[in-house]
């Protein structure tokens, strides 16, 4: 089977993490305990043994396999307040969860509480543009609701992936060079923070608070329980995907590298780049008539016809049901048929990482040998650029050309020989990519992970961490800590 962005999500999906913590002191979880927060919440608490225990441990992920001592099914607000104040007053771990999508497994912890935010997932579509997401809603049925109401969000490819660790990680995917990532669109949110106050956040109230968690968000500072944002009006797209031959992978890259940032902020490529795979594909705001032209000068520039070629012009719903290799799916059939969904989207088995490149590589050509040494690993390159440099938050990589996410299977390696297979590459990057990484894709061995996640940000993110959570209530190995 040829790989390209589209297939890969339908068999794995694009994984981003989700709120999540792991507390440093020897929890107190006897069961008096779990029964004295239980009659606190109007949702459940599940515990090992209970009827759908099994079911709501497990995320996306098949990698991770943990036993948390007991999830809370938050159904309010004020369920998520519960968990806080109870175990932060124990001393028990804390994982949130939100879409569960967390590549390294923070969305879940062994022996702690998992305050799982799935049903907090209501979405209601304001006036002037206004849309009220809940943190446990999932890009499906964002888009679907958004779209069906002739509105619009800038945000990723993968219907299951939760909006809640997508927004608080900054958010790169379609529409980001129109409208910028999904932070942008943000203009407040409810956060409950590690004292169990339920906060809300704009740029008004709590201002540095809102600056971090649109970047530097991800498991720090709070658990976020519902977003405001500003939807623009849908456009109709023309999505393209061209696949090229794969000896053309190193002048895809150079001639892609040189071509994307002149493009106009109404287009937004990627690239999938593998062993056996050249992928270019992307959305352009507009009708396919405007588009063609432009795609038809990069295939010169390439110097080889693609190999299949697809150009189509649809509403915005539909646009994001084509990159989510949904259109064949309908309603809740796009949707997670794990946890105990009855979708047909599945789980994944894969180790993955980052850079970002800031400029222009020097030598395409070594990069693509680089990336193509082991044929189980795949490289998705997303466009920055546009609007996601006009912003402001804790995003720290405002002037990437591009992100680049190495995954690696684990059909044919373990997870030891897969994570050393990707740490060649991302290693090996260095050079031209220097101490970089996007925060939504969480690596466990990323070395010098702060500055690779934060950047310049990294101080005042550790000071807001003191004010905020100076107990380490939220905290997890690649977290903030209180500076």
């Amino acid at each position: 089977m040829t790989i390209s962005r589209r297939t890969f999500l339908r068999v794995s999906g694009a994984a981003v993490p989700v709120a999540a913590g792991l507390g440093a002191t020897t929890p107190d979880t006897a069961p008096g305990r779990w029964a004295a927060l239980r009659r606190r919440l109007s949702g459940a608490l599940l515990v090992p043994g209970d009827a759908g225990y099994e079911a709501a441990r497990h995320g996306y992920f098949t990698l991770y396999d943990h036993h948390p001592a007991a999830i809370a099914r938050c159904g309010r607000e004020a369920d998520v307040q519960a968990c806080v104040d109870f175990a932060a007053q124990h001393g028990i771990p804390v994982a949130a969860r939100s879409g569960g999508h967390s590549y390294v497994g923070y969305s879940t912890v062994d022996g702690g509480l998992v305050v799982d935010v799935g049903r907090l997932d209501g979405i209601r579509v304001l006036g002037h543009g206004r849309a009220v997401v809940g943190a446990g809603a999932r890009l499906g049925p964002v888009y679907q609701a958004l779209g069906s109401a002739g509105r619009a969000l800038a945000a990723g490819t993968c219907p299951t992936v939760g909006i809640a660790g997508l927004t608080l990680g900054g958010g790169v995917g379609v529409l980001g060079r129109k409208l910028g990532l999904t932070c942008d669109q943000l203009e407040s949110a409810r956060v409950v923070t590690a004292d169990g106050v339920a906060r809300t956040v704009s740029a008004h109230q709590y201002a540095d608070l809102f600056w971090a968690l649109r970047g530097g968000g991800g498991g720090n500072f709070g658990i976020v329980t519902s977003f405001t944002f500003r939807t623009a009006e849908a456009p109709n797209l023309t999505s393209f995907s061209l696949q090229f031959p794969p000896e053309t992978t190193a002048t895809l890259l150079a001639e892609w590298q040189d071509w994307q940032p002149r493009m106009p902020d109404e287009l937004w490529s990627d690239l999938g780049l593998g062993a056996t795979a050249a992928n270019f594909g992307g959305c352009f705001v507009g009708p396919r008539s405007r588009l063609k032209p432009i795609l038809d000068d990069f295939v010169r520039r390439v110097g080889a016809a693609p190999q299949k070629r697809e150009e189509p012009e649809t509403d915005f719903l539909g646009a994001m049901r084509y990159f989510a290799a949904c259109t064949d799916l309908a309603g809740s059939a796009c949707g997670p048929g794990w946890g105990g969904g009855a979708g047909k989207i599945g789980t994944a088995a894969y180790v993955a990482t980052s850079r970002m490149l800031m400029r222009p590589a020097k030598d395409p050509a070594a990069v693509l040998e680089l990336l193509s040494e082991d044929p189980d690993s795949y490289t998705i390159v997303d466009g920055g650029g546009g609007a996601i440099a006009r912003g402001d938050s804790a995003f720290p990589h405002r002037r990437a050309l591009a992100s680049f996410q190495f995954i690696h299977g684990l059909e044919h390696a373990t997870e030891t020989a897969a994570r050393r297979a990707i740490g060649r590459i991302r290693d090996g990057l260095g050079p031209e990519f220097g101490t970089t990484g996007y925060v939504n894709y969480l690596d466990p061995e990323m070395p010098d992970w702060g500055q690779a996640y934060y950047g310049g940000n990294l101080p005042r993110l550790r000071a807001l961490a003191r004010r905020y959570d100076p107990d380490r209530v939220f905290a997890f190995p690649q977290g903030v800590t209180p500076a």
